[in-house]
């Protein structure tokens, strides 16, 4: 128990605004759940490319939505409280449309 203590309290290395989040394991649990809904619909896959494509796509699409969405997992000020600066530059270009 003693050796994994430190992996297991890795998160307490990290901001405590952060800690609720790096601790839960939901973000990983949906995504297997919904490997799982999904690869029951096909049932048998004929190969091994096969479950990849459909992993691969189910990955794809769950990036695309975090990209595209307005919910972020850790907000923009919170991840500055582990750079130690907030990169707003980025954000102006988009807003201005430049």
């Amino acid at each position: 128990m003693d050796a994994g203590k430190s992996e297991v309290l890795a998160f307490t290395g990290y901001p405590k605004a952060h800690w609720r989040k790096i601790w839960s394991t939901n973000p990983l649990e949906r995504i297997n759940k919904k490997i799982k809904r999904r690869s029951r619909v096909v049932g048998i896959f004929p190969n091994a490319a096969a479950v990849l494509r459909l992993v691969g796509a189910i990955l794809g699409d769950m990036h695309d939505e975090w990209i595209s969405g307005d919910r972020r997992y850790l907000t923009e000020e919170s991840l500055a409280l582990l750079a130690g600066t907030m990169d707003t530059g980025h954000r102006a270009a988009t807003n201005s449309g430049t």
